[in-house]
């Protein structure tokens, strides 16, 4: 079943849009006026924004709440990158990633985009139930750029993870630079320990050193002590709330990952119960792991890993240092990322399969 969506069938009245098997899709619209979708099973749910951005706002499996926590609540009709930004998802892209300049806004026209179609599709294989929400947008700048970004979200009944996948197609008969960051923003759990395939050493973990001049000089103490405790030794940041890490107002991380023979990188934060959030990426496509977090009693997030084709730093820096990629006229790329919880069962594997990564490399 595949059902076309309209903005006029949103409304501030929940109502249930779609049923299959164990699953069921609720419409719905933020007092804000933004349209969502609620896929829900029987393990939690997903909240995705079919006509803003295809963002997923929120996230919630195994009775806990893994999105980030900001002072924003509800999604805003906004262009603006930071007056919005209270989800768990964003695709980022496609003209630059990261920080704005002149011509390009913070993290790319992609965040906040309206779509120019959105769908909602549901079926049956052999795992079971499944829907999935997808949409299209075709952005156009005569003479100069052409692409359609159409990334979909698909949920399986019994799963407490989803699939994100992303088709870029350049419509032009030039060849087409682009950048593409999936921003997932997991929120921190105190106790948690972070693992994942990017050894920790210096060919393989990068701090990027930024402290603001803004800061009070204590705090810009506290932020430099840590930083270079963490040049020294990037496992510092593996046990998250430990004493003496200090992410105010925030430090990015660019990782490099080993991979499993299907060429996808692994990270989980691995909770004291034994469950995990958990990213899967391919990272042969998107080669760039940015780690943002940020504690700063109003913001909390553990962004642990930020699948990217560049680092973080705009295009100008992109372009200099080799990062921004290229469509051949009218190609096209697919590409998926995994992402969500885990319990400890479905956990332990994966534990096992990053053991088993690193263990190889220092072999």
């Amino acid at each position: 079943m595949k059902l076309y969506l309209r903005r006029e069938l949103f409304t501030e009245k929940e109502f249930i849009l779609a049923e299959e098997g164990g699953m069921r899709a609720t419409a719905f619209r933020y007092s804000t006026g933004v349209e969502a979708l609620r896929i829900e099973n029987s393990r939690g749910y997903i909240v995705i924004l079919p006509f803003m951005g295809q963002q997923i706002w929120d996230i919630r499996f195994d009775g806990r709440d893994l999105k980030m926590m900001t002072g924003i609540r509800e999604p805003r009709m906004t262009d603006s990158f930071l007056k919005t930004y209270g989800g768990f998802l964003y695709h980022c892209g496609l003209r630059s990633i990261g920080a704005p300049d002149a011509d390009h806004p913070q993290h790319g026209e992609l965040p906040n985009c309206r779509y120019d179609s959105a769908w909602l599709e549901s079926g049956v294989d052999e795992n079971g139930a499944w829907m999935e929400v997808g949409g299209k947008v075709d952005y156009q700048i005569a003479f100069t750029y052409g692409y359609a970004f159409s990334p979909k979200c698909r949920l399986y009944e019994s799963a407490a993870s989803a699939e994100t996948c992303v088709t870029i197609e350049n419509l032009r008969r030039q060849p087409m630079e682009y950048a593409y960051l999936c921003h997932i923003n997991f929120r921190p759990f105190d106790g948690a320990v972070i693992r994942d395939t990017a050894p920790r050493d210096a060919d393989h973990v990068k701090v990027h050193r930024v402290i603001p001049d803004s800061l009070p000089e204590d705090q810009k103490k506290a932020l430099s002590e840590y930083m270079d405790r963490l040049s020294l030794d990037p496992s510092a940041m593996d046990h998250v709330g430990d004493e003496g890490q200090c992410y105010m107002p925030e430090i990015c991380f660019t990782l490099k990952y080993l991979t499993d023979d299907g060429g996808y990188g692994y990270t989980m934060q691995c909770l004291p119960d034994g469950s995990a959030c958990c990213v899967k990426h391919p990272a042969a496509i998107l080669p760039y792991g940015i780690r943002w977090i940020s504690r700063t009693g109003n913001e909390d997030s553990m962004g642990m890993i930020l699948p990217a084709t560049a680092e973080h730093l705009g295009y100008r820096y992109a372009k200099e240092n080799g990062q921004m990629r290229t469509l051949p006229p009218e190609g096209k790329i697919s590409f998926s990322v995994v992402f969500g919880f885990l319990s400890e069962n479905e956990a332990a594997p994966v534990k096992e399969k990053i053991g088993g990564i690193l263990s190889e490399y220092r072999r």
